[in-house]
């Protein structure tokens, strides 16, 4: 119920004291509607332009990144935010919150988590070592583990991969700080999989099929992946 509030105060939306909410919502609603206007007199968006690609060229006039042209192709790390706007659009319904969540999750993600994120895959092998040695030795032997989903895994944060009931939960300890529980929900999707991926003997079907996961067992993943995460970084308070 209170999701979105906790992560706007997380992520620095808004201040931890109650009685400035409403005013600083206030500020970040003008800033919002400030920016779409600007984006509506240059022609870049329209009334027929859809929400998530409003929200990444708010995003990229905010961060002095807008492209000449609207029809100028997308960057791979445009890609990535259009991934983790679609994401947020299906778990916020007020666009002023949906915007500033998304901007301040991705900006988290570049900022916070720009040099952790590059280490994850590694860490990665590592657990997935710890938990299962003889998978591991199988997406070697098949040369799939360079080429894993990485970027949908550890750039999208399981966006597009997970339905938003369950990629709220690990997004929860992402906005929280640590973005480490994204191995832990990548190394139990490999876990939970195993015989469908123990049967696979090519790198290209492998990473097929783990980039199209079944949902139904998802929220099962994330709460194994959870429990992963406890095991191996203890309860702290930030497993960063």
């Amino acid at each position: 119920m209170y999701r979105a509030l906790v992560w706007k105060v997380l992520l620095g939306i808004l201040p931890p004291h109650h009685e400035s909410h409403a005013q600083v919502m206030m500020y970040r609603k003008e800033q919002y509607c400030d920016v779409l206007h600007a984006l509506h007199v240059v022609r870049f968006v329209s009334d027929a332009t859809p929400q998530v690609e409003v929200y990444l060229r708010m995003y990229q006039l905010e961060s002095g990144k807008l492209p000449r042209s609207p029809s100028f192709p997308l960057e791979p790390e445009d890609e990535v935010f259009l991934a983790i706007a679609k994401a947020v659009e299906e778990m916020v319904e007020d666009s002023v919150d949906c915007y500033w969540i998304i901007r301040c999750f991705v900006n988290q993600l570049n900022n916070k988590y720009r040099e952790s994120l590059p280490q994850l895959p590694k860490a990665f092998e590592q657990y997935l070592n710890l938990e299962d040695s003889r998978l591991l030795s199988h997406l070697k032997t098949c040369s799939a583990l360079s080429r894993l989903p990485y970027d949908l895994w550890f750039k999208r944060c399981f966006a597009g991969c997970l339905p938003e009931s369950s990629l709220q939960r690990v997004w929860d300890k992402v906005v929280s700080g640590s973005c480490k529980i994204l191995v832990f929900v990548a190394v139990e999707i490999l876990l939970t999989f195993k015989i469908k991926v123990m049967a696979l003997n090519n790198a290209e079907k492998i990473t097929k099929f783990l980039e199209n996961i079944p949902q139904d067992s998802s929220d099962a993943i994330v709460s194994k992946a959870i429990d992963l995460w406890h095991k191996h970084c203890g309860t702290p308070v930030h497993s960063a």
